[in-house]
């Protein structure tokens, strides 16, 4: 069955199917249907309502605004930590970068310079540092937080394929987060260079910032922008928000050598909840 399932990842209009989804996903009439979605989706995935600002479901104008809805502002408090968890998911993978390769699963690996889009200047920032994969699945939180406060130097859209992304998926499917669209951010923190990657996957709509709105799917062909020459910063505080996911995907958080250590409680498939302690300084 696992075979068969890649198989049929390879053989879908990933594209094309990730795109009418989203035009789903934004429709606002009729009432009705989005509403039946909405309930359908919760019940499936045991969504937990009472911790949104809107906890009524039909109080959303579209799915895609249920699907991004925003918490309550006491329902994630940010830990006093130097790094806290950017989004509620689980671990998929954290540790060191070793040889300039991350672990993705199951003898399956990527190199830093294909996962920031061939960007060997940038790549070697994060020579022999360390990583932590965070999996939002479709019942969590889907808007992004900072994990540690940042000037945003650069962004860099790299278009891709649309694997899905899950276990069967990162243990069969080569370089899936160095395949897939991805949105790649790199802040200057008080623990050096950190790049804060956005991944997309099948069915996922879109992806968006705070500055920038949409920035995914724009268009088939790179986009980077240097953000450090503008008259005015991009500066966010611990804990803001910084970006989400139309749909849901995969955070994967970038550090130099010696530069953070993540807690010890945090090992593959460890949940992670927005705003908990998720390592300090070294």
């Amino acid at each position: 069955m696992d075979k068969l399932f890649i198989i049929i990842q390879h053989i879908l209009p990933q594209h094309l199917l990730s795109r009418c989804t989203g035009w789903l996903a934004n429709l606002r009439h009729p009432v009705w249907l989005k509403n039946w979605l909405i309930h359908i989706f919760i019940k499936q995935f045991k969504v937990d309502m009472t911790e949104a600002a809107e906890p009524d479901p039909t109080g959303y104008a579209s799915f895609n605004e249920f699907f991004t809805r925003p918490l309550r502002e006491d329902a994630r408090p940010v830990a006093e930590a130097d790094l806290v968890c950017p989004a509620d998911g689980a671990i998929s993978q954290l540790g060191p970068i070793r040889f300039g390769r991350i672990f993705q699963a199951k003898g399956q690996t990527f190199s830093t310079v294909e996962l920031l889009g061939g960007d060997t200047r940038r790549a070697t920032q994060f020579i022999d540092g360390s990583f932590a994969t965070i999996y939002l699945s479709p019942r969590d939180y889907h808007r992004v937080h900072m994990p540690i406060k940042g000037r945003l130097t650069a962004t860099s859209y790299i278009p891709g394929q649309l694997f899905s992304v899950n276990q069967v998926t990162a243990e069969n499917v080569p370089r899936l987060f160095a395949r897939n669209e991805r949105m790649v951010c790199y802040f200057d923190t008080a623990a050096g260079p950190m790049a804060l990657v956005l991944v997309g996957a099948m069915v996922v709509a879109g992806i968006e910032t705070v500055w920038s709105g949409q920035v995914a799917p724009p268009t088939s062909t790179p986009l980077f922008r240097d953000y450090v020459s503008l008259p005015e910063s991009v500066e966010l505080e611990q804990g803001a928000e910084m970006g989400r996911f139309m749909l849901g995907s995969t955070v994967i958080l970038l550090f130099p050598k010696d530069a953070v250590e993540f807690d010890a409680s945090y090992l593959a498939g460890t949940s992670t909840r927005l705003g908990e302690s998720l390592g300090s300084f070294t």
